[in-house]
């Protein structure tokens, strides 16, 4: 195994895969990963699945039997994906019981279309948990307005969450209250808390795309590549904050654990930036990186693991931000657009999907 990888999970970050595929899980590659690039856990998206079925003829078989048996895409999309999902929980349930529940997880997201209905997120999440029935799943629901509630209820009803679609630092905070949320009426149900995992996903790449593009035209290159970076680890320290408080510190006793800061959108988009900056600049304890298989190689061959990169440097997150305000850098409209492209880019690709499977439905 790399020493960059081993120095990085020794550091408490979890490695996870941003990516699975009918092609990885039958070629054994997952196994692999988990093998020799201490690869712990995988997350996955519809854009992700749609590149998966776009690709060579691992999902043949169970198309032509779902064309054979008359059903509709809705059916088919839930059957393809959930087959996958419960193949990668399997191949990760070593990990997942050997860490204790903490790691070996996959995460499914709902029907991105339902981004904004809260009620069919909460019957998705539902519907999902029922149909993978594997310990180890993780359901994603995005961090939109509409999306708080349906973490709290799925929390409390025993439900692991994965929040998605995360870019602000007061976004972030409500997500953390929804998960206490949901905890604490889960232990007024009397559920075992040890058994509800979550992770928030942080976005990170995307923060430095649409800021840089605004940079250019108000003359500041020298700010470029550093928001995503400083308003990560000021969402570490709002993780910090709740882990201190009282209001946590009585679910934990009750057998809870923490919602880990999960980075997420961690492969480098310019190609002028370090292709592991996204990782080297952001360890600290008790998180996670899920990265695309390209970012998790690169930090095995050159990554530079040098011990927490997260807490020292608050102050100079603080100034970062100040420095993008002072430049005219709108950071509650650029939180604000990239929430909507996200939910907007995952529908689309959703709609891929759903394309693409009625057309080999069809043939």
């Amino acid at each position: 195994m790399s020493e960059n990888l081993k120095k990085l999970t020794s550091q408490g970050v979890s490695i996870w895969l941003d990516d699975i595929s009918r092609e990885r899980l039958r070629s054994g590659n997952l196994e692999q990963l988990i093998r020799e690039k201490n690869v712990v856990g995988v997350t996955s998206n519809p854009t992700i699945f749609a590149n998966a079925l776009s690709k060579g003829d691992a999902y043949d078989a169970q198309l032509h039997d779902l064309a054979v048996r008359g059903v509709d895409v809705g059916e088919a999309v839930r059957a393809i994906t959930t087959y996958d999902i419960r193949w990668g929980a399997d191949v990760l349930r070593p990990v997942y019981d050997a860490s204790g529940g903490v790691d070996g997880r996959v995460s499914l997201e709902v029907d991105p279309r339902l981004a904004r209905e809260t009620e069919k997120t909460i019957a998705e999440a539902r519907f999902l948990w029922w149909a993978v029935d594997r310990p180890n799943l993780l359901i994603k629901i995005p961090a939109t307005v509409e999306g708080l509630p349906a973490i709290t209820q799925a929390i409390s009803e025993g439900i692991s969450v994965n929040v998605t679609l995360i870019f602000s630092l007061e976004r972030y905070r409500q997500v953390m209250d929804a998960w206490l949320a949901g905890l604490e009426a889960a232990q007024a149900k009397g559920l075992n808390l040890a058994t509800i995992e979550s992770v928030a996903s942080f976005f990170v790449s995307r923060v430095d795309t649409e800021i840089d593009k605004r940079l250019d035209k108000v003359g500041k290159p020298e700010l470029k590549g550093k928001a995503g970076i400083a308003n990560a680890r000021l969402a570490y320290a709002a993780f910090e904050e709740v882990m201190n408080s009282e209001r946590w510190q009585r679910l934990r006793a009750a057998g809870a654990r923490p919602q880990r800061p999960l980075w997420a959108s961690t492969g480098v988009k310019d190609p002028n930036y370090v292709d592991t900056m996204y990782v080297d600049e952001l360890v600290a304890p008790g998180t996670v990186n899920t990265m695309p298989e390209k970012t998790l190689d690169a930090v095995a061959d050159h990554g530079r693991i040098n011990g927490d990169t997260i807490r020292p440097f608050y102050e100079q997150a603080w100034n970062t931000m100040a420095a993008l305000k002072e430049a005219g850098i709108d950071y509650d409209d650029v939180v604000k657009v990239l929430e909507d492209e996200g939910v907007d880019k995952f529908e689309a690709s959703w709609n891929d999907l759903l394309d693409s499977i009625t057309k080999k439905l069809a043939v």
